[in-house]
């Protein structure tokens, strides 16, 4: 089966895909990040944490050009978004794909002609049949049976909405994958069926995944490396260990409370059960 996208052009081969320096947002005399600055690794997962309020999200959307930041630079695919000023100076968006909170489906389109929609956007010369073939892909890529691709919005549970939005995020084969808050709201058996499915696509897709969570099991199951954002930019980014070693306040708090410390057992009974014989052996 076909399913790549004509005249899809190189993958980045640089180290870091995603370049923050001294961003500033703010919305009126709010201020929201001053200056923050990230670089993500190419082949990363990156999660990315802070309280309610520290503009996670926000940064997720001036990297991906959705909202503009006051001052400071963006690089992504090394192309400079800050710079761009127009739709057609950002050609780099058919080489990312986005989950946003909820799913954010159209309603009254069914799935697969949800994640059609990138596809007549970025490329309406390929045929109907090849968008069709493709959607279907996608839709099976993303852990649904076939038959949701006929479904409407409306008929899938949380989940399934999840991963109907990320066969829309996956359509274009991106090199680049954000994820907002994917697991929110999923019971825990979904949630870590969501977190595995995530780290497969990433390992065959050679994604660099940016993801948004609250979920500790997450950032121990698959994140490399975590950015931590308080005081109005990122202020540690490191593996969980080495975040630990760090006497920030919010970091030991978050990291070294009850839950961090629950989802850090969980995390080493895992390890602990992988090093056990299996029968047979």
């Amino acid at each position: 089966m076909t399913t790549h996208i004509p005249g899809h052009v190189e993958h980045y081969s640089g180290d870091y895909p995603i370049i923050v320096e001294g961003v500033c947002n703010q919305f009126g005399e709010h201020v929201i990040h001053e200056d923050l600055s990230l670089k993500v690794k190419r082949g990363e997962i990156i999660g990315v944490v802070g309280g309610s309020g520290t503009g996670k999200s926000v940064l997720m959307r001036s990297i991906i050009g959705l909202q503009v930041p006051e001052s400071g630079r963006i690089e992504v695919l090394g192309q400079d978004i800050t710079a761009a000023r127009d739709d057609d100076d950002i050609d780099i968006r058919a080489r990312w794909g986005v989950l946003f909170q909820g799913g954010a489906l159209f309603s009254t389109l069914t799935v697969a002609e949800n994640v059609e929609v990138p596809l007549k956007e970025f490329y309406p010369e390929i045929t109907d049949e090849l968008r069709h073939e493709i959607a279907r892909f996608k839709v099976m890529l993303s852990g649904l049976p076939p038959e949701a691709a006929a479904k409407y919005p409306s008929e899938l549970s949380g989940g399934m909405k999840k991963r109907a939005g990320l066969a829309r995020a996956l359509a274009l084969d991106p090199e680049l994958l954000f994820l907002d808050e994917p697991t929110a709201g999923l019971d825990p058996i979904g949630a870590a069926a969501f977190d595995q499915l995530t780290l497969e696509l990433q390992e065959t897709l050679g994604l660099t995944v940016f993801l948004i969570t609250h979920d500790l099991d997450t950032l121990h199951e698959i994140c490399d490396r975590v950015a931590v954002i308080a005081d109005k930019r990122v202020i540690a980014v490191g593996t969980i260990a080495e975040l630990l070693a760090l006497d920030h306040p919010w970091i030991q708090e978050y990291f070294n409370g009850p839950r961090g410390r629950a989802a850090q057992a969980a995390q080493d009974r895992v390890k602990t059960m992988d090093k056990l014989p299996k029968a047979g052996e």
